[in-house]
């Protein structure tokens, strides 16, 4: 019978000093970057940690920081395992590692419940500041969820009745241009595909559909708009229904990634993808390697995590500045779908 291997011990501070024949003071000091050891002692205390393998507890440095700061950030996202969010996260982690900050994260699922259960529970675990992606209609909340002076910047959408820092796609003006794009290209029938009006995001891209058609003279036909659209099979089902109609749409702009996914799984299913135009907003993995390749809309992910940490950063250090909007401009790319012309 094999026998159960023995746990090892984790080494604590008094373990480093005897190694280093040194004070625990002096440990304490070295772990803490505090002033008064020389440079001599300092090294043998590292050698020390090295050897032991020796891991500070988070919570006991917290219990020692002068500042009252814990070193870790919150960051509450739509869905962390949507590409768009993934790209945000990513950018705001190498913010934060570049200062010795860690980031938490979760998702909010678009539910305000959720979002503000989630504040709730990283203000109560002291978090330095708060990236947030609002999935409710009103932030104020906030100002009682949170500790006083925990700074707060929303993330791709602003902030309701709160006044934070935002930082945001340049939205309606991106929708706008995809769809001249496609108008560009000969179409007139264009159809919208879209998230919940709801959302901020989503209206704001079907402002800027609207906008586009108005200043082509095109008109605005409400049988080819269609809302409320969360999961790419939603888009599939929506994008066969409309191109079985005996006046179907010649194009689609499709105003968010998932939408744009199950559009085209129909597209191609039916058979169509070399003759209906599709411009989508948010780009796509591996879009540019399908036939045709997908023409889309692409927000900066990681120019809007960058901006939004840096933001938050400055704030934690005390920026007293009044709170803004920062815009992060969309680049339209084209790789096919949108120069096709109607058939």
């Amino acid at each position: 019978m094999q026998s159960v291997p023995t746990r090892r011990r984790r080494p604590t501070m008094r373990d480093v000093a005897e190694r280093a024949d040194v004070s625990l003071k002096t440990v304490s000091r070295v772990v803490n970057d505090e002033r008064g050891v020389s440079a001599a002692l300092a090294v043998r205390v590292q050698r020390a940690i090295e050897e032991l393998g020796f891991r500070p507890h988070p919570g006991a440095r917290l219990m020692r920081r002068n500042d009252d700061r814990t070193a870790a950030i919150a960051l509450l996202l739509e869905d962390v395992a949507n590409p768009f969010s993934a790209a945000v996260q990513r950018a705001v982690e190498n913010e934060a590692r570049e200062r010795g900050v860690v980031v938490f994260s979760a998702s909010i699922d678009e539910d305000p419940a959720r979002e503000r259960a989630l504040a709730r529970e990283f203000g109560a675990r002291r978090a330095d500041g708060l990236l947030l992606a609002p999935a409710g209609d009103d932030q104020s909340y906030l100002a009682d969820e949170l500790p006083s002076g925990t700074p707060v910047v929303c993330v791709d959408r602003e902030a309701r009745n709160l006044a934070v820092d935002s930082v945001i796609t340049t939205n309606a003006l991106g929708a706008a241009e995809g769809v001249r794009h496609l108008a560009a290209a000969g179409h007139r029938r264009i159809a919208f595909l879209g998230d919940r009006r709801s959302i901020q995001t989503a209206e704001q891209r079907y402002a800027g559909y609207r906008d586009a058609l108005a200043s082509l003279g095109l008109p605005l036909d409400s049988t080819l708009v269609l809302h409320d659209l969360r999961e790419s099979a939603d888009a599939d089902g929506a994008v066969t229904a409309l191109l079985a109609r005996s006046d179907p749409p010649t194009a689609l702009f499709t105003a968010q990634n998932l939408i744009t996914i199950g559009a085209v799984r129909a597209l191609r299913r039916l058979g169509a993808e070399w003759s209906v135009g599709l411009v989508g907003f948010d780009d796509v993995l591996l879009a540019d390697l399908l036939s045709p390749g997908i023409t889309v809309v692409a927000q900066d992910a990681a120019a809007i995590g960058r901006t939004a940490a840096t933001l938050l950063f400055a704030r934690i250090a005390g920026d007293p500045s009044p709170p803004g909007v920062r815009l992060v401009p969309t680049t339209l790319i084209r790789r096919g779908s949108g120069e096709l012309p109607p058939r």
